[in-house]
C-alpha cells in the first residue's frame, strides 16, 4: 500500500518554484534602484562683497603696562625692625614712615660723635689762643720761631680735628635718619617681606617691600622703522611742529576689553633706532584714578598717523588665512567655483581688516562657513552683509599751530607728565 505522505506534496512544489523565481527578479530590481548614487548638493557659504568706506590710518602695536614710579624700600643700616607703620597694599605719602629699625644705638652713635666734636672745637680755642700769644711774643723778639711754629701746627691739627669730628656727626645723623624708612613719593606700599624683630642690613641692603606709583602710569612698546618713516611722513605733511609731535594721543585696551578705552598722550620716543632690533622705543602716559592699568598687563594699543585712506575695502579679519606664501581670502568665482586668492592686508578696523591689494569691490569674498569653502570645489552661495562693529573712534591729532616742522623726528623730550615725579 502506497504511502500517503509522498503525492499530496507534488502539486506544492510545483506552485512554490515559479514563486520564488518571481520574488527574486522584484529583489533585484529594488536593489538597482536603491544603489544608484546620487551625488550631494554643493556647500553653503555665506558671500558677501567688501565693504567700501574711508579709514583713518593709524597703526597698531603691543606693548605693555609699567609704573610710573617704582622702586624697593631697603634697610641701609644694621639693627633690628622694630616696627611696621602700614597696612599692606596701603595708599601711602610722601615722608610717610613705613618701617622703623630700632633707633637707640644710633642716637647713641651720634651723641658720642658730638661729644668728640664739641671736645675737639675745645683744644682748637685753646690752640688758637695759644698761637695768638706766640705770635704776639715773637713779634717782640720774646718767642722764638720754633715755638710760633709749633703753636700754628697744633692750631691747624686741631682744625682738622673739629672738621673730622663734624663729619662723624653727620655720619650718625644721617644713620639715625636711615632707621626711618620713608615713602619718597606717593604710591601703593607692596606687602612687607621682613617681619617684626628680624635682623635686617647685617650683610647687605635688606628689600622690606616695594612701593609704586599708579596714577599716573605708563606704557611702553617699540616702533618699527618702518612704522617710524610713515608716521614722519604723515606728520610732516600735516605741518606739526616738533611739540605737538610730543601731544600725539596714544590708545590702549585690555584682552578682554573692546576697543581702546583708554586715552593718553605720547611722553617720550628714543631718539635713535636700536640696530639689533629695527625698533625705536616710545612711552605713552595715562591717567588711572580707578587703577584699571596695572605693572605688567598686555595692552593692544592704537597711535593715528594722521593719513586717510578713501574707499577702502574691508572685510572680516576671521576671513583672513595664512600660509608659507603670505595671507589669502577665499573668493566665489565664475561658475560659483571657490578659488583661494592671495592678498596684502592693511590696519585692523575694529573686527575688519583693510584688504589693500588681491580683490576688487565686485569679488565674493566667503566671510561664512569657511570650512565647508574648498578651492576648486562648486558651492552654493548664499548672501551676507559685512558691518562694522561699533568701537570708540580714533582719538585726533593736534590742529597744526606753528610753522612746519623743519624735521619732524621723533624727538625724546618728554611731555609735560599730568602728575610731576618725585
Amino acid at each position: 500500500m502506497p504511502s500517503p505522505s509522498v503525492h499530496p506534496a507534488r502539486p506544492f512544489g510545483r506552485l512554490i518554484l515559479p514563486s520564488l523565481l518571481l520574488f527574486a527578479v522584484l529583489l533585484q530590481t529594488g536593489c538597482k534602484d536603491q544603489n544608484k548614487y546620487v551625488p550631494p548638493p554643493p556647500a553653503q557659504v555665506g558671500v558677501a562683497t567688501p565693504l567700501r568706506q574711508t579709514v583713518t590710518g593709524y597703526m597698531l602695536q603691543t606693548g605693555s603696562v609699567t609704573a610710573f614710579n617704582q622702586i624697593d624700600l631697603v634697610a641701609r643700616v644694621e639693627g633690628f625692625l622694630s616696627e611696621i607703620r602700614y597696612q599692606d597694599g596701603a595708599t601711602v605719602k610722601r615722608g610717610d614712615t613705613l618701617f622703623v629699625i630700632e633707633p637707640p644705638p644710633f642716637e647713641a652713635k651720634l651723641k658720642q660723635a658730638q661729644g668728640d666734636l664739641i671736645m675737639a672745637q675745645a683744644e682748637l680755642v685753646q690752640a688758637e689762643a695759644e698761637y695768638t700769644r706766640q705770635a704776639t711774643l715773637a713779634a717782640q723778639d720774646f718767642a722764638s720761631q720754633s715755638k710760633l711754629d709749633l703753636a700754628r701746627a697744633k692750631r691747624d691739627s686741631d682744625k682738622g680735628q673739629v672738621m673730622t669730628q663734624q663729619a662723624n656727626v653727620t655720619l650718625a645723623a644721617t644713620n639715625l635718619s636711615y632707621t626711618q624708612v620713608t615713602a619718597p613719593f606717593d604710591g601703593i606700599a607692596t606687602r612687607h617681606l621682613i617681619d617684626l624683630g628680624a635682623l635686617v642690613g647685617s650683610t647687605s641692603p635688606s628689600k622690606l617691600a616695594t612701593l609704586m606709583q599708579l596714577d599716573p602710569i605708563y606704557v611702553t612698546f617699540n616702533i618699527s622703522e618702518q612704522d617710524v618713516l610713515k608716521v614722519r611722513e604723515n606728520l610732516k605733511q600735516r605741518r606739526l611742529t616738533l611739540a605737538e609731535i610730543n601731544q600725539i594721543p596714544v590708545e590702549v585696551g585690555l584682552m578682554n576689553e573692546t576697543g581702546f578705552p583708554h586715552a593718553g598722550t605720547l611722553d617720550y620716543v628714543a631718539p635713535s633706532i636700536d640696530p639689533a632690533t629695527g625698533t625705536l622705543f616710545a612711552r605713552a602716559i595715562f591717567k588711572n584714578p580707578d587703577r584699571a592699568l596695572l605693572p605688567g598687563f598686555f595692552v593692544r594699543i592704537r597711535v593715528p598717523t594722521g593719513s586717510e585712506m578713501q574707499d577702502a575695502l574691508l572685510v572680516p579679519n576671521r576671513a583672513l588665512g595664512s600660509n608659507q606664501a603670505g595671507r589669502y581670502l577665499l573668493v566665489v568665482g565664475k561658475d560659483d567655483i571657490v578659488e583661494q586668492r592671495k592678498v596684502e592686508t592693511g590696519p585692523q578696523q575694529g573686527a575688519l581688516r583693510v584688504i589693500t591689494s588681491g580683490i576688487s569691490p565686485t569679488d565674493r569674498v566667503v566671510v561664512s562657513g569657511l570650512m565647508s569653502a574648498i578651492p576648486g570645489r562648486k558651492v552654493s552661495p548664499q548672501p551676507a552683509t559685512i558691518a562694522p562693529e561699533p568701537e570708540p573712534p580714533a582719538a585726533p591729532l593736534p590742529a597744526a599751530t606753528g610753522p612746519a616742522a623743519t624735521e619732524p623726528a621723533a624727538s625724546g623730550s618728554a611731555a609735560p607728565a599730568p602728575a610731576s615725579k618725585q
